[in-house]
């Protein structure tokens, strides 16, 4: 009978500890806090919607990064649990180039580029082996190229390749002189430079123009462009919170208030 009893009791007692095991998990994963890596252009319209997010039990830390190589690192190496700073060619170059097993979880806004200057006001204007800023990456170094071109400041072997390097110059009538640098920098370059590729929520960052006076903006913020919500491939899609997130950014009149305010709302749009 004291075998039985003592038998009962283990058993009582591997049942208590098993409830307890499961109870936790659950409260941790109740109370998991998502941690998303960004840049600093996008830090304040992340936090309108953490903010937001909060009201409904969502829980966000923004961990920001200054360069756009240590997000993708950070989430590859799973210090972060997602990422939102590039569009979808970024990103494709950051798998090919780094191997990185990471994929798209949601699609944010995208907003038009354009080309600066605070020495000129019209294109024309621009002397002979003018110094221009464009970004150092292949991705956002052909989207400059393209819209240099659609300014008719330069012709590209091929006119449609959004991949073109300053190899596939074919013509240069004004023979500028290309400044290569990180992205985020070409902000900064405004002042330094007589023309600069860029993008209004660094400019906004940087308050060294403001991002409506460009001499040219692209046509259409294209949906290719939007920025994206990236995680690793074996991130759970089902994950509540992070979906439930990023419908907030997508949905909350706050968050579009904050990109019209940020932004200006002719200079972006919904890519999702």
């Amino acid at each position: 009978m004291s075998n039985k009893k003592t038998l009962l009791s283990i058993i009582t007692v591997v049942i208590v500890i098993a409830g307890l095991f499961i109870w936790n998990k659950q409260r941790q994963a109740q109370s998991h806090e998502l941690v998303i890596g960004t840049t600093p252009a996008f830090t304040s319209i992340l936090n309108v919607a953490v903010n937001e997010a909060k009201k409904q039990g969502v829980h966000v830390k923004l961990v920001e990064f200054s360069d756009w190589k240590m997000p993708n690192i950070a989430l590859d190496h799973g210090d972060i649990d997602a990422n939102f700073f590039q569009h979808q060619p970024f990103l494709n170059n950051a798998i090919k180039e780094g191997n990185y097993q990471l994929k798209i979880f949601g699609v944010g806004a995208a907003s038009r580029v354009g080309l600066y200057s605070k020495k000129y006001q019209h294109l024309d204007d621009l002397p002979l082996q003018a110094r221009v800023a464009i970004p150092n990456d292949p991705v956002n170094e052909g989207r400059a190229l393209l819209l240099l071109q659609e300014a008719k400041l330069i012709t590209l072997k091929d006119p449609n390749n959004p991949f073109s390097t300053l190899q596939d110059i074919r013509q240069n009538p004004k023979n500028l002189q290309f400044i290569e640098m990180e992205g985020p920098q070409t902000a900064r370059a405004v002042d330094d430079v007589d023309l600069a590729f860029s993008y209004p929520q660094y400019l906004k960052l940087a308050k060294t123009i403001a991002p409506d006076q460009a001499l040219l903006l692209n046509k259409n913020a294209d949906k290719i462009y939007a920025i994206v919500f990236a995680v690793k491939n074996n991130y759970d899609d089902k994950n509540d919170q992070l979906k439930k997130f990023v419908e907030i950014y997508q949905n909350s009149p706050e968050v579009k208030a904050a990109l019209d305010r940020e932004i200006g709302a002719s200079l972006w749009y919904a890519g999702w």
